[in-house]
């Protein structure tokens, strides 16, 4: 019998879709709206049933499909400050900079453009576990097994909100970014960092729909330091992602 392996499995049931048009971009806002506004009440609701807002236009958004159904499981984006822009913030600048320690990193002084952030990862509540799990919008742990997806479908469940954060770092590296920030709980980056990605704890803990805190991941720890099934993982959802886009890499003008 062939040894289990997690990215093969994966990707028999998923794919990531890069949301190249304005109807791939919509599906990841509905996925949005439903967790963070009927789920979570973190949003407003509203007749759109789309959940956006003013970075989505200097977004790479990314859906990941599952195939048998086409069902979009979940969505995440990578936020990029807009170069001819320059004083556009990002989420964390805008909701969070007072508790940056900018003495580990400090985003203002970064080159706008050469840097992301990880926003909006979002998985369908039929894609995760438990019922007391309902307020909880990303989870890398079981599923509920009370949906209409097999057993072996099923298995592969704790690894979409994985699949979607290795996607944004994909998309970072494709880019040509020097890092990329996230806010998170404190306990989902010791998981991260056991999985492989060494986000770099930069900002205070504060009170930000839960106890969240920035972080950020180096372009050096992209996919460096990835267990070998994840990085099997990575190099399918990056090699999927180079196949549907065509992005120009940043480059400092310092450089040049």
């Amino acid at each position: 019998m062939a040894s289990y392996s997690v990215a093969s499995n994966f990707s028999q049931y998923f794919k990531i879709k890069f949301a190249s048009t304005k109807e791939l971009r919509q599906e990841a806002f509905k996925i949005r709206y439903g967790v963070y506004a009927k789920e979570l009440g973190w949003e407003p609701e509203n007749s759109s049933l789309m959940e956006t807002d003013e970075c989505d236009d200097h977004s790479f958004h990314c859906l990941l499909e599952h195939k048998r159904t086409g069902v979009f499981a979940g969505c995440v984006r990578l936020v990029i400050p807009p170069v001819t822009r320059q004083s556009h913030q990002l989420p964390f600048e805008k909701n969070c900079l007072m508790s940056a320690r900018t003495d580990v990193i400090d985003s203002t002084k970064l080159p706008r453009g050469s840097f992301g952030e990880i926003s909006r990862l979002a998985v369908l509540e039929t894609f995760r576990r438990r019922e007391k799990e309902k307020k909880t919008p990303f989870v890398i742990k079981e599923v509920n097994p009370a949906t209409v997806y097999s057993e072996e479908e099923r298995r592969n469940f704790p690894n979409i909100a994985m699949g979607l954060y290795l996607a944004a770092v994909s998309l970072s590296e494709i880019c040509n970014h020097q890092g990329m920030f996230v806010m998170m709980e404190p306990r989902l980056n010791r998981r991260l960092t056991r999985f492989g990605l060494p986000f770099v704890q930069c900002g205070d803990e504060m009170d930000y729909h839960g106890q969240r805190a920035m972080f950020f991941l180096e372009r050096e720890g992209f996919n460096a330091e990835l267990t070998p099934e994840l990085l099997e993982l990575y190099n399918i959802i990056h090699a999927d992602l180079l196949d549907q886009i065509n992005l120009i890499p940043f480059t400092d003008a310092s450089d040049r």
